[in-house]
C-alpha cells in the first residue's frame, strides 16, 4: 500500500475495554506519521510491528493530556535506541513549555537527535508539509481550546507513457518527462501526436482528512470536501447530543452528517467515551446518515483508495 491508515488508539480521555487513547500511523509514500500520542501508544507500536525508528514526523492535534500524554516517552525511546536521524515535531506553541518542564524535571538532559518543532496555529487553515508528492494541511476545529485536524493529500502524478509509442514514433528519452506532464510529441516532419495518444491518465490523487476532537461544524466542509477517508470523532450517541456541544464533541449522528455533507468517500467515526462498552450503537446510527461508515477498531488498516 502507498497510502494507509491504521487506528493505534480510538477512545476518549479514558482507556476503557481494551480500548486505548487516541493514536493513529498514517503510512505514505514509504513514509510514516503519527498523529497524536495517547497513553500506551508505545504499546500498540510494539503490538502492530511499526517500529519507531520509521517515525519522522508527529502530528499533535491539541494540548489535551488523551492526545498527547504519550508523546515524552516515545521520545525517549527513540534516544534510547540511538536515534540520530532529525525528527520533526508539529504542535501547538505549549508543546514546547511541556517539554521544557519535563527535561528539567528528569534531569534537565536533552535529546541527543535533533527535533525541529513547527508550530501549528488554529486561526486558519495551511500547509504545514509539502513535498512533490503530497501536501499536510491543518484543519481548524472547533473545541474547547485550539484544536486542529490534517489533511494528508497526494499530489497529481504524471501521465503514464503508453510503451509501444515510445517505439513506433521513435521517441527520444530526455522528451519523455515532458511528455508525461503533459507535452505533444513533434515528428521529424512537423506532424504533431496529441499527449492524449502517448499516455494514459495517473490515478485520481486520494486524500485523508483527520478530525480530531471537534464539536459539529460545518465550516470544516470545503478543506474536506471529497476526500477519500474522512475520520471524525464521535464521542457520543445522539442521545447525549446536548452534552457532546458543551463538552467541544459531535456525536455519531453529527459525523456522519458531515461525511455526508462532504461527500467523501468512507467515514471512520472514534474517540469513543469510556462510558460505552457496546459501540454497535454508533455504527447503527452513522450509517442511518452516512451507509459507508466504519468503528475506529485498534489495529484496523484502512487503505486510502
Amino acid at each position: 500500500m502507498s497510502f494507509s491508515l491504521t487506528i493505534l488508539g480510538a477512545n476518549s480521555a479514558q482507556p476503557a475495554y481494551g480500548r486505548h487513547p487516541t493514536a493513529q500511523i498514517i503510512s505514505l509514500k514509504n513514509r510514516n506519521f503519527l498523529v497524536d500520542c495517547g497513553e500506551g501508544t508505545q504499546i500498540q507500536l510494539s503490538k502492530y510491528h511499526i517500529k519507531r525508528s520509521k517515525i519522522d514526523h508527529i502530528f499533535i492535534s491539541h494540548l489535551h493530556g488523551d492526545h498527547f500524554w504519550g508523546l515524552f516517552p516515545l521520545l525517549d525511546s527513540m534516544m534510547l535506541a540511538g536515534r540520530k536521524k532529525t525528527l520533526h515535531l508539529y504542535a501547538p506553541a505549549g508543546i514546547w513549555e511541556f517539554k521544557k518542564l519535563y527535561r528539567q524535571l528528569s534531569g534537565n538532559f536533552d535529546y541527543t537527535y535533533p527535533i525541529v518543532f513547527h508550530e501549528l496555529h488554529a486561526d486558519e487553515s495551511r500547509i504545514i508539509l509539502e513535498t512533490d508528492a503530497y501536501t499536510v494541511s491543518t484543519i481548524i476545529l472547533e473545541h474547547r481550546m485550539p484544536c486542529t485536524g490534517f489533511l494528508f493529500q497526494e499530489k497529481p502524478a504524471d501521465r503514464k507513457m503508453i510503451g509501444t509509442k515510445i517505439e513506433a514514433y521513435q521517441i527520444p528519452y530526455t522528451q519523455i518527462p515532458g511528455i508525461k506532464k503533459g507535452a505533444n510529441f513533434t515528428l521529424p516532419n512537423g506532424t504533431i501526436i496529441p499527449n492524449n495518444e502517448l499516455t494514459l491518465p495517473p490515478p485520481a490523487p486520494v486524500s485523508y482528512a483527520y478530525c480530531s476532537d471537534t464539536a459539529y461544524t460545518e465550516s470544516i466542509l470545503p478543506i474536506i470536501q471529497n476526500a477519500t477517508l474522512l475520520y471524525h470523532e464521535a464521542t457520543y450517541l445522539e442521545d447525549m447530543k446536548s452534552v457532546a456541544k458543551e463538552r467541544g464533541h459531535a456525536t455519531a449522528k453529527e459525523a456522519a452528517t458531515i461525511a455526508q455533507k462532504a461527500n467523501v468517500g468512507q467515514l471512520i467515526i472514534g474517540h469513543f467515551s469510556a462510558r460505552y462498552h457496546d459501540l454497535t450503537p454508533f455504527l447503527q446510527e452513522a450509517q442511518t446518515i452516512f451507509a459507508n461508515t466504519a468503528l475506529a477498531e485498534e489495529g484496523t488498516v484502512f487503505e486510502v483508495g
